[in-house]
């Protein structure tokens, strides 16, 4: 079974009343100056840190076909990987509060990001894939059905202006 959320394109959000506003903060600081700065395009390596408060930092570069160092993360990983972390902390929680217990879980989630002739581009479609083990005579309905509300309470995938599918699988 799988979900798409609606798309924002074509249909506003609706108004909310604010009850609660949550304020984040990163600093990303850029580590690729070989000592000559951006005197040219291949002067300088892509390399960066991303850092928040009382944690480690994660180490950032480009996607390697702009240039960028292949084993560290890029924005458009980060961004794939904050849709399904996302996701998945909403599903154990409506698991845990609907009585679905959750042995195990992992998601190979993946995107596509469409590049443009002028050299920008923007993300047409994320594809989480999660599968999620329950309990032995756990309720695999109910385990299913729960992705699709957590899905629609994600607060990245209600965020983003591109269709993020859900194509859930459940084992006991």
């Amino acid at each position: 079974m799988s979900y798409a959320l609606r798309d924002p394109m074509r249909s506003p959000m609706p108004e909310r009343p604010l009850s609660k506003q949550h304020h984040y903060s990163a600093s990303t600081v850029w580590t690729g100056n070989d000592g000559s700065g951006t005197q040219s395009y291949r002067s300088y390596r892509r390399d960066h840190e991303i850092c928040a408060a009382g944690k480690p930092p994660i180490p950032g570069s480009s996607d390697p076909s702009f240039r960028g160092d292949p084993t560290r993360y890029n924005p458009e990983e980060l961004l794939v990987a904050s849709l399904s972390g996302c996701h998945m902390l909403w599903y154990l929680h409506l698991c845990a509060v609907n009585g679905v217990v959750v042995l195990d879980y992992r998601d190979e989630a993946g995107g596509t990001m469409q590049e443009e002739d002028d050299g920008g581009g923007a993300f047409v479609r994320v594809v989480l894939k999660p599968r999620v083990r329950i309990a032995k005579g756990g309720d695999r309905g109910k385990a299913l059905a729960l992705h699709e509300q957590a899905h629609h309470l994600c607060f990245i995938a209600r965020s983003v202006r591109f269709p993020v599918e859900v194509a859930a699988q459940i084992a006991d």
